[in-house]
């Protein structure tokens, strides 16, 4: 068993474009600081939108949070939307919604459009719940909550559940998505965001982000870069930022892709259209990868010590691996042959900061979550170009910091 990410592990090195380290004193308009998904969407809608520029990734563009993610693109965001309207109430969590499924949906659009080779399919999600009553009659409000935000959530029956994927359950919500190749996305759009001029560095780690009243100074290892703002695409807080660490929370998740199903199983598993998720604990994922592969996500702790790590994976990929089994009885027996634990910053409320915040002068925030899909990568970058631009919507406030300061 490997322990590298799928995504990972199976992309071309004749493919992967490198970028230079940062060098030298430099001025942009926009600096930002994180090459993952979202970091590189940023770059790129800075850059179409006439913007210059520079990305900085301490690493390699893509390899961090973004390979290890499930390439999902929602309609919406993951999570309980009842808990969202009684934290935040309807407007907010209308605003939180819709935003995140234009942006699954223009990101969509963005890659076809820039024929960028990543796998993206449809891929509905199924959201289920246990056979207990209670579970089933808690899924339905949350169904009917969805549809009162104007969602696109059908309630499925256990027999329509069965019939879509060979579920034993008490029912289920249907909402649309879409999936990727995480990565291949990541790598294409940092080709595309070069292509419009952003310049792009690896291997650049960020020391100090030093704001004034005219500018934000980035200090690096052997580099520095004075622009207007920051745009701060990282999971963690850097060391600068430590003061938003009360808002966030460090978690370890756990993946595993199993083996190609043979025929017989493959007939047992439903019609594997459709990515399936638990409603409540334990909160597992799972969905289907060409090569009749599953991927299944789970086991999501408090963030594991390094020295601990390789043990902890072993651990959990055999408890994702036996919850699989009990999921599709089917299935028993089958191996994995990748699995693999990724760092995850949950925010204090669930949901995504995108924009600024009081006490951070020149910084614009976008942190993600992984459990909200791929798709918010767009959403935080269109949400920061209209803030940077001075031309922010109203229903943009709802993704920032004041929603719960």
């Amino acid at each position: 068993m490997r322990s590298v990410p799928f995504w990972l592990d199976t992309f071309p090195k004749s493919r992967r474009r490198s970028y230079p380290r940062l060098r030298g004193e430099h001025q942009a308009s926009i600096v930002v600081v994180g090459g993952g998904l979202t970091g590189v969407a940023c770059a790129y809608a800075f850059a179409a939108a006439d913007v210059d520029v520079v990305l900085v990734e301490a690493d390699v563009i893509g390899n961090g949070a973004t390979a290890g993610s499930s390439g999902l693109l929602r309609d919406g965001f993951g999570g309980s939307v009842q808990e969202s309207v009684a934290r935040h109430g309807v407007g907010t969590t209308r605003a939180l919604w819709e935003g995140m499924r234009k942006g699954s949906l223009e990101f969509a659009s963005v890659l076809r459009r820039l024929a960028i080779r990543c796998d993206l399919q449809p891929m509905d999600i199924l959201t289920v719940a246990g056979a207990n009553p209670a579970a089933v009659k808690q899924l339905k409000r949350e169904q009917s909550t969805r549809r009162d935000l104007g969602a696109d959530a059908a309630w499925l029956s256990p027999a329509a559940a069965a019939r879509e994927a060979a579920l034993d359950t008490g029912g289920a919500i249907r909402t649309r998505g879409a999936a990727i190749d995480p990565l291949r996305a990541c790598v294409g759009l940092a080709a595309a965001a070069a292509a419009r001029g952003a310049r792009l560095h690896e291997r650049t780690v960020v020391r100090r982000i030093k704001p004034s009243s005219r500018f934000v100074e980035v200090v690096c290892n052997g580099a520095s870069v004075r622009a207007d703002a920051v745009v701060v695409a990282t999971g963690a807080p850097l060391p600068d930022l430590r003061g938003l660490r009360r808002h966030l929370d460090a978690t370890s998740e756990y993946a595993a892709i199993t083996e190609p199903l043979p025929a017989v199983m493959r007939r047992q598993v439903g019609r594997r259209a459709a990515a399936v998720e638990d409603a409540a604990a334990p909160h597992r994922l799972v969905r289907w990868i060409p090569g009749d592969r599953i991927m299944i996500r789970g086991g999501r702790q408090p963030q594991v010590a390094p020295r601990l790590r390789g043990q902890v994976l072993v651990q959990r990929t055999g408890q994702i691996m036996y919850e699989l089994s009990l999921l599709y009885p089917a299935v028993s027996g089958i191996q994995p042959v990748a699995a693999w634990d990724s760092v995850d910053y949950e925010t204090v409320d669930g949901l995504p900061f995108v924009g600024l915040h009081r006490n951070y002068p020149r910084h614009l925030f976008a942190f993600t979550p992984s459990r909200h899909g791929a798709g918010l990568a767009w959403t935080a970058a269109r949400l920061l170009v209209r803030r940077y631009q001075q031309a922010a919507a109203r229903a943009d406030e709802a993704f920032g910091f004041a929603r719960i300061l």
